[in-house]
């Protein structure tokens, strides 16, 4: 009786696309769950995201989960993931992503998942980074370490949203570094961020990892957006 009367005064709605959830849908709707704009990257060798690197930095693998689109299924789930605190959509997409990579993980062997970081006045602003629970669901379900303390963000900045690519570009490679020791020598890193757009970021955390000696670079993100 009691959780009735709550679903009643406190409707959970789908995080997707604002509708109510039946009792049955847990975090977005069945209607989105059938239209998210899967981008199937992880089947292919060259891809939107792969071709971004190309002749910049060596990169062994790239893609991204989803294609985002203004105002459609994916941007209202990475606003709410973002700044709505629904961490639970970074652990539902996670899940669900773990088992498209699965065979990809054991082929490139990945050693760590890092997360591309926030700068800790901005991880104190929102409270967590949202990055976070998709990169825990796919250490849970691949079984591979995650690790949030090697790569960090030495400088706050502003949101980089509407800034131009090659401004985006200048001020991302002097944002990240790494503290690491003999240990993280000879590893594989997935690194993981939530939306690529022009990559800049990516690039500058992969510069930052490949600093580490015999180190290789993979990434993943939860979205694509088109250009």
């Amino acid at each position: 009786m009691l959780k009735y009367l709550i679903n009643l005064l406190f409707p959970k709605l789908c995080l997707g696309c604002n509708s109510l959830l039946l009792t049955n849908e847990r975090t977005i709707c069945s209607s989105c769950n059938h239209n998210l704009p899967y981008t199937n990257h992880h089947l292919l060798k060259s891809n939107d995201t792969t071709k971004k690197f190309y002749g910049i930095i060596p990169i062994e693998f790239s893609a991204a989960m989803l294609y985002f689109h203004q105002k459609g299924i994916v941007q209202n789930l990475i606003h709410n993931l973002k700044y709505k605190n629904h961490q639970e959509i970074g652990t539902l997409l996670g899940n669900w992503y773990a088992k498209d990579i699965e065979t990809v993980a054991k082929i490139k062997k990945f050693s760590e998942i890092i997360p591309v970081p926030l700068h800790k006045k901005r991880l104190e602003e929102r409270g967590y980074n949202q990055v976070t629970t998709f990169c825990e669901a796919l250490s849970n379900e691949l079984q591979i370490p995650y690790n949030s303390s090697l790569l960090y963000r030495n400088r706050y900045s502003k949101t980089q949203t509407k800034k131009d690519k090659e401004n985006r570009k200048e001020i991302s490679n002097a944002l990240f570094d790494v503290t690491y020791t003999d240990a993280d020598h000879n590893k594989h890193f997935l690194l993981v961020d939530d939306v690529m757009t022009t990559g800049a970021t990516l690039e500058a955390c992969a510069k930052a990892l490949l600093k580490i000696p015999n180190s290789n670079v993979s990434m993943v993100t939860i979205a694509y957006t088109l250009s």
